[in-house]
C-alpha cells in the first residue's frame, strides 16, 4: 500500500513537472514568435536607442543610428542591411546631429515617432495627418518607414506617415517625386553638403508644376539642368534612356498630383537614384559579385545639359566648337560675341506677321524649356498647329505622347530656350517663322531638287561606262573585296601614285602594322594621307574592308575623315585627310617635341579622344568597339584637335549586345585590357581601359609599357596608382609641364585614368562618365580601385619595345594567344 502511495507520489510529480517543461517551452516559442514579428516594428513600448536597429521582414534594410564617413555626428537612418560599406538612403534628423549616443527614437500613442537626445530634449519628430488608438511604426523591403493604425499588414494601409513623403538624397524604386495637388506635399531630392555631412546641400531636384511639369535641379535656387518635357516614354534630356527589362517608368499627372517614380521589374537588383554632393545625378545599381556600385548612367552628360547654356532660340551640339548654334531662320544676338559668350542667344532674322507665319519641323533635339506652355491630352497634331497658328504668341508646337504614332498637344509661348542635339529623338518640334523664311526653305528645296535630277540625268548618262567600268576592276581584284556597304568614292591607281610621286620615299610618313603611309597632293591642291597595304602585312583584306565599312558610316570632328579607297590590280589603298601635325606619340614621347605640347593643349587632346569615343559607344549609328586604342592612332590636325584612326580591329555590337569574344587577340600590348587579352572579351570597356591608359600616358609623357623605375618594376598604371594611394599623385605630371600645367585638371585627368583602367570591367566608368568627368570641375568622383596588370615585373625583363613611336595612323599589330 505504501509503495502504490510512493508511486502515485512520483507520477504526480513527473506530471508537475511535464506540465512545467511544456508551459516553458510553449512560452518560449511565443516569445520566439512575437519576438521576430516585431523585428521591423517600433511600438509605443519599444524604443530603439543608440546601438539597437529593427530590419525590414526580408533583410534588406536596416534602421538605426550611424555616423556618416569620418563624421561623429550620430543620425537615424536607414540603410541597405546586406551591402558593405554602409550605403545610406535616407535620413531623419539631417538638420541637426546628435554629438552623443544618448539618442532615443521612440513612438508616442498619438503616432508621433520622435527622436531625443541628451536631458530627454526632442531634436527630430514625424508628423501625422490623423491620431493613431493602436499605433505601428514598420519598416518595410522598400525602405520605407510607414506608421500606421494596429496590425494591418496589407498593400493597402492608408499610411499616417511614411518617410517616403520625406526623401533625402536618394530616389529609392517606389518613391514619388513631385507634388500632391491636394495636401501640398512637395516630394524633393537634395543633395547631402558632403559625403560626411547629410544636412541639405546646394542642389534639390524637384517638379516644377508651371505649364507642363518638368524636372529642375535647382542650386541655391538656381536652374542648372532640365529634364524637359515627359513624352510618354521618357524626358526629352535621356531620350535613351527608356524602360528595359529590368526598370519601368511612370510619369502621372492628374487632378490629384503630379509625379516621376521608377519601379524595379526585379527586387534583387538595388538600385538607386542619388544627387552627390556636386550635383551630379547618378543612377546606380548594385554588382553582386564585384560587391560595387555601377554607374549605370547620370543625368547630366555634358556641358550642352547646363540649363540655357545657349540662351533662346539657339541649340547646343557637343561635337560642335563652339558648341551653340542658332535654330534655322535665326541669326545671334550680339554676333561679335558668338564666338565665346552664347547667353543672349538668337533673335528672328525676318519680324514675323501672325497670319502669314509658319512652322519649321526640327527633329533630333530636346524639347524646350515648358514652364511657358499650355497642352491638352486629347487633341491631335494638326488641331495642335491651328490652335497655334492662331495665336500671335505661341512661338512652337508639338505632339505630347510620342506612343502609337503621337498624339496631344503641347504649345511653347515666348522664347524658347535649353534646346540640344541629340543622335536620334522621336519627339518633333515645329518653329513658328515668318512665310519668308519658308520661301528660303522652299528655294533651297528646289536648288536641291535641281541638283538631284541633274545628278539622275548625268548617272543615267555615265551607268553603262561606270558598269562597265566595275565590272572590269571587279575581274581584277576577285572576289576578295565586296562592295556592300562600302559608301565611299574610289580612286584609280594613276591618281594615288601620281598624288605620291609613285610612292616615293621620300613621302613616307610613317610605317605600321597595314603598311607604309604616304604623303600625298591630289590635282586641286589637297593633301591627303595614303595607307598602302603591304604584302608582308599582318593584317589584310578583312581589315581594310572593315575599316570602309566601318569608318565611311561615322561622322565626328574627333574621328578622321576617310575621304576614299583604291582597289585596283593587286593594290589595297586607303586614302585619308592629311593630318599635318602626325600623331600624338610624335609628341609626348619625344624629349625634343613634348615641351611644344603645351597642358592645355594635352587636356583638350583628352577631352577630344573622349568625345569621339562617346560618339562611338553610344551616339552613332553603329556602337563600335574600337579595340587598338593607343597614342599612335590619335592623329592631330593643324589646330592640334585629337581624331581618333585606324578602324581595321574595331567590332560593331548589335541590339542589345554588351560584350564579344575572340579567339585571335590582336592589338597592342600596353593599351589592351585584361580581360581583352587573357580571354579574349571585348566590349565598350575594353576602350575604357585603353583611353585610361592614353589619359595617364597625356599627363606623364611616358609610355605605360616602356616605363621604369628604380624603386619598383611596375608599369606607368602600376606606377601611377602607387602615387595616388600615396597621396603624390601630382608627382605623375611630364617635368615639361610643371610650370604650366593646372593642378585640380591634373588631379581630374589622372582619377579619371586610374578609373578607367581598374582591373574589372564593371569597375570602369562609360564613356558618358569620363566625358562629363573631364569636362566640368568640382565634382566628387568615385576612389580607383587597384588597376588591371597591377604584378611587378622581372626585372630582367627585356626592354624591347613593340610599339615605337612614328607619325603616322597605323599600328603595330600583337597576336596573343589567350589562356
Amino acid at each position: 500500500m505504501l509503495r502504490l502511495q510512493g508511486l502515485n507520489l512520483v507520477n504526480q510529480k513527473y506530471e508537475s513537472e511535464s506540465r512545467l517543461v511544456f508551459l516553458f517551452i510553449c512560452s518560449q516559442f511565443f516569445f520566439i514568435l512575437l519576438t521576430s514579428a516585431a523585428l521591423d516594428t517600433i511600438t509605443t513600448d519599444k524604443s530603439i536607442r543608440d546601438g539597437d536597429t529593427i530590419v525590414s521582414a526580408g533583410g534588406v534594410y536596416e534602421l538605426g543610428f550611424f555616423s556618416p564617413g569620418n563624421s561623429k555626428n550620430r543620425y537615424v537612418g536607414i540603410w541597405y542591411k546586406k551591402i558593405a560599406p554602409r550605403t545610406v538612403v535616407w535620413v531623419a534628423n539631417r538638420n541637426i546631429p546628435l554629438n552623443d549616443t544618448s539618442g532615443v527614437l521612440t513612438l508616442k500613442p498619438n503616432g508621433i515617432l520622435v527622436l531625443v537626445g541628451n536631458s530627454n530634449v526632442s531634436i527630430w519628430s514625424s508628423n501625422s495627418s490623423r491620431s493613431l488608438k493602436n499605433p505601428k511604426a514598420r519598416l518595410l523591403d522598400s525602405a520605407n518607414l510607414v506608421v500606421s493604425d494596429g496590425n494591418d499588414r496589407g498593400p493597402g494601409i492608408n499610411f499616417a506617415w511614411q518617410s517616403f513623403d520625406y526623401p533625402g538624397n536618394t530616389l529609392l524604386p517606389g518613391m514619388k517625386m513631385g507634388k500632391n495637388l491636394v495636401t501640398g506635399m512637395d516630394w524633393k531630392v537634395t543633395s547631402w553638403k558632403s559625403t560626411d555631412d547629410p544636412t541639405p546641400g546646394e542642389y534639390v531636384d524637384h517638379v516644377d508644376s508651371h505649364g507642363y511639369p518638368q524636372l529642375f535641379l535647382l542650386r541655391n535656387s538656381s536652374i542648372v539642368f532640365s529634364s524637359g518635357p515627359w513624352n510618354g516614354v521618357a524626358f526629352s534630356s535621356s531620350p535613351s534612356n527608356k524602360p528595359t527589362l529590368y526598370y519601368t517608368f511612370e510619369y502621372v499627372i492628374n487632378q490629384q498630383e503630379i509625379y516621376f517614380k521608377y519601379e524595379l521589374k526585379n527586387d534583387s537588383l538595388p538600385t538607386r537614384v542619388v544627387i552627390n554632393p556636386a550635383g551630379v545625378i547618378e543612377h546606380l545599381t548594385w554588382i553582386e559579385h564585384s560587391q560595387t556600385w555601377f554607374l549605370y548612367l547620370t543625368a547630366q552628360l555634358d556641358n550642352c545639359d547646363r540649363f540655357a547654356l545657349c540662351g533662346p532660340y539657339a541649340s547646343c551640339n557637343i561635337n560642335n566648337s563652339p558648341p551653340c548654334n542658332c535654330l534655322q531662320g535665326f541669326e545671334p544676338r550680339y554676333p561679335q560675341d558668338s564666338a565665346a559668350d552664347w547667353s543672349s542667344g538668337c533673335v528672328r532674322r525676318t519680324s514675323l506677321d501672325c497670319n502669314q507665319d509658319g512652322f519649321l519641323k526640327f527633329s533630333g533635339i530636346k524639347m524646350p524649356d515648358s514652364r511657358n506652355s499650355w497642352y491638352n491630352e486629347s487633341m491631335n497634331l494638326e488641331d495642335c498647329k491651328k490652335m497655334c497658328l492662331a495665336d500671335c504668341n505661341c512661338t512652337a508646337y508639338s505632339d505630347l505622347d510620342v506612343r502609337n504614332g503621337g498624339s496631344g498637344c503641347l504649345l511653347w509661348f515666348g522664347e524658347l530656350i535649353d534646346i540640344r542635339e541629340f543622335s536620334q529623338n522621336e519627339q518633333n518640334l515645329y518653329v513658328r517663322v515668318a512665310a519668308s523664311e519658308l520661301g528660303r526653305k522652299r528655294m533651297r528645296k528646289r536648288l536641291v531638287l535641281f541638283a538631284v535630277i541633274s545628278a539622275v540625268v548625268a548617272t543615267f548618262i555615265l551607268s553603262f561606262l561606270a558598269w562597265f567600268s566595275f565590272q572590269r576592276r571587279k575581274r581584277r581584284t576577285g572576289s576578295e573585296v565586296g562592295n556592300e556597304d562600302m559608301e565611299l568614292p574610289l580612286f584609280n591607281l594613276v591618281t594615288a601614285t601620281s598624288a605620291t610621286e609613285n610612292f616615293s620615299s621620300a613621302n613616307v610618313i610613317g610605317e605600321g602594322g597595314f603598311g607604309p603611309v604616304y604623303k600625298g597632293i591630289l590635282p586641286n591642291g589637297q593633301e591627303i594621307a595614303v595607307k598602302r597595304l603591304s604584302k608582308y602585312s599582318g593584317q589584310g583584306i578583312q581589315e581594310l574592308k572593315n575599316e570602309i565599312v566601318l569608318i565611311s558610316k561615322l561622322q565626328h570632328r574627333n574621328l578622321v575623315k576617310l575621304l576614299g579607297c583604291c582597289l585596283e590590280g593587286e593594290e589595297r589603298m586607303l586614302i585619308y585627310e592629311f593630318m599635318p601635325n602626325a600623331s600624338l606619340d610624335y609628341f609626348i614621347f619625344d624629349p625634343s617635341r613634348k615641351a611644344s605640347l603645351a597642358w592645355k593643349n594635352r587636356f583638350e587632346i583628352a577631352m577630344g579622344i573622349s568625345r569621339g569615343l562617346l560618339y562611338l559607344h553610344q551616339d552613332s549609328r553603329l556602337r563600335i568597339i574600337h579595340r587598338d586604342l593607343k597614342t599612335s592612332n590619335i592623329l592631330l590636325d593643324i589646330d592640334m584637335n585629337a581624331k581618333i584612326s585606324d578602324f581595321g580591329l574595331a567590332k560593331i555590337f548589335g541590339g542589345d549586345q554588351v560584350e564579344g569574344k575572340t579567339k585571335r587577340v590582336i592589338g597592342t600590348y600596353g593599351y589592351m585590357s585584361p580581360e581583352y587579352a587573357v580571354d579574349g572579351k571585348y566590349s565598350v570597356k575594353s576602350d575604357v581601359f585603353s583611353i585610361g591608359v592614353i589619359i595617364l600616358e597625356i599627363v606623364s609623357g611616358r609610355r605605360n609599357r616602356k616605363f621604369r623605375h628604380l624603386e619598383h618594376h611596375h608599369n606607368l598604371l602600376g606606377h601611377a596608382w602607387l602615387l595616388w594611394t600615396e597621396g603624390k599623385a601630382l608627382e605623375l605630371i611630364d617635368e615639361c609641364l610643371k610650370e604650366s600645367f593646372s593642378e585640380s585638371q591634373v588631379l581630374r585627368c589622372i582619377q579619371v585614368g586610374l578609373l578607367c583602367v581598374q582591373k574589372l570591367p564593371e569597375d570602369r566608368p562609360t564613356m558618358a562618365s569620363v566625358v562629363f568627368w573631364l569636362g566640368n570641375e568640382g565634382l566628387v568622383l568615385p576612389q580607383p580601385k587597384q588597376p588591371g596588370f597591377f604584378i611587378e615585373r622581372n626585372s630582367m625583363e627585356s626592354t624591347e619595345s613593340t610599339d615605337e613611336g612614328y607619325r603616322s595612323s597605323s599600328v603595330s599589330i600583337t597576336v596573343l594567344e589567350p589562356r
